[in-house]
């Protein structure tokens, strides 16, 4: 460029970058064509007199999550750094449960019913939450023992609603019950039938995933011996919300929801979004199976857990088609 025309050009830069004009107007005051102002615009980028950076929070990585989104067919990924190179002992590093909970502040609008259900993560989530639009929030599962009612998800429903200035609807019951015919009274209550009459209105929810081994899956921990060896024979690869899934993303072992204070997994499909909220390397594979299951829409997750993701096939269908597996054949 000469000088002329390296002048003309950083001023159409400034106008354009800037300043925020539109290439008519840039045009109109130079007196050229918008095709010559884009041309310029063009050159300008080309002899690196504009630098174009695409910049965001170092403890977030684009590349990943929109790879991850492609290859998933997923709404929204989020993919947070690792907290360690050593990821393989701290599944849902509490970090994710902040940056969780900025997507929810985004997502969330004003009058959406949101669903939290048990997991670390969503209560790690609802503890960061700063700041979300007026709404209803409503538990989507019970609690891991009644002991923990306080110090988990029902009071992560209330914090929820405490940010919000909305209505907070808890399920005061455990998740796993003895017995079908003790969850099913359970379900009859008041208290726990209000909840669930909500279910059908949840408009975004929030869900944790484990993979099916101690201290990773709160649902396999509440089991006996005998009951986790027989689950694990039938393939379990992963859990969310007391359901059962295999590598694939079949459910499996659907006795279980019987005795389970928890949204069905048809119910969980129709919610038009639903976040998954997980990480680490041990997870990697249980998220994975939940990916492929449709009940899922978008992610939250680390560096650990998407480079694995991103070397394994997506599976038949994209997460946003919601298709069920055990219907594909």
């Amino acid at each position: 460029m000469g000088p002329a025309e390296l002048m003309q050009a950083a001023a159409m830069a400034r106008r354009f970058y800037l300043e925020g004009k539109s290439k008519i107007q840039i045009a109109d005051e130079f007196g050229v064509s918008r095709f010559k102002v884009a041309r310029v615009l063009e050159s300008a980028v080309e002899h690196d007199l504009v630098r174009i950076e695409i910049r965001v929070p170092a403890e977030l990585d684009a590349e990943r999550s929109d790879a991850l989104r492609a290859r998933y067919g997923l709404r929204h990924v989020v993919v947070a750094e690792s907290p360690s190179d050593d990821a393989e002992d701290t599944p849902d590093p509490e970090h994710l449960g902040e940056v969780a909970a900025e997507l929810l502040g985004e997502l969330v609008a004003e009058g959406d019913v949101l669903g939290l259900a048990w997991g670390r993560s969503t209560i790690h989530m609802a503890q960061a939450l700063r700041e979300l639009p007026p709404c209803t929030v409503v538990q989507l599962t019970g609690v891991y023992h009644a002991g923990t009612a306080e110090r988990g998800s029902v009071e992560a429903v209330r914090r929820a609603a405490a940010v919000s200035g909305g209505d907070a609807h808890p399920i005061y019951a455990p998740m796993l019950l003895p017995d079908s015919a003790t969850a099913a009274a359970l379900r009859g209550q008041a208290g726990i039938a209000a909840a669930f009459e909500y279910f059908d209105k949840v408009t975004i929810a929030a869900v944790s995933i484990g993979s099916w081994e101690p201290g990773i899956s709160t649902v396999h921990d509440m089991l006996d011996k005998e009951e986790r060896e027989h689950y694990s024979s039938l393939g379990v690869a992963a859990e969310m919300s007391a359901h059962l899934f295999a590598a694939d993303g079949r459910r499996v072992g659907r006795d279980l929801g019987e005795r389970c204070i928890t949204v069905e997994a048809e119910r969980l499909r129709r919610i038009p979004e639903v976040v998954a909220i997980a990480g680490g390397r041990r997870k990697a594979d249980a998220i994975g199976a939940v990916l492929r299951s449709g009940l899922v829409t978008s992610l939250v997750t680390d560096t650990t857990a998407a480079d694995r993701l991103l070397a394994q096939p997506p599976g038949g269908r994209p997460a946003l088609e919601r298709a069920d597996p055990d219907e594909l054949g």
